[in-house]
């Protein structure tokens, strides 16, 4: 059986095959971690509510009564884009905290 390098690279190889697992089983613990954390947003001083998980799945959208004007819809779809567009910030912000360790160092990769 041929060997290269001296047998040098196979401890090489493993140690790279686990740290690959490794970095395989934080994603994967990460992307549960977004899956499972909930934002919470509001636009006309809490008129509309919005929440969402961070992984951009929409959990619940609450509207006080007093929003729902029959004469100015116009009002209430302006009031549920901005709590709608706040809680993806929001996201945003939640996905560098916890995927920043994974594409800090590798040119974003995710």
């Amino acid at each position: 059986m041929a060997r290269y390098g001296g047998g040098g690279g196979a401890p090489n190889m493993q140690q790279l095959m686990k740290q690959a697992q490794k970095m395989q089983a934080d994603l994967l613990k990460a992307q549960e971690e977004l899956a499972n954390t909930e934002v919470v947003a509001t636009s006309g001083g809490g008129m509309v509510e919005i929440v969402m998980t961070c992984d951009r799945k929409l959990s619940s959208i609450t509207i006080k009564p007093e929003a729902v004007d029959p004469d100015d819809v116009e009002m209430l779809e302006d009031l549920i884009i901005a709590a709608y567009n706040e809680a993806s910030a929001l996201v945003e912000e939640e996905h560098e905290k916890i995927m920043g360790p994974f594409t800090g160092g590798m040119g974003g990769l995710f």
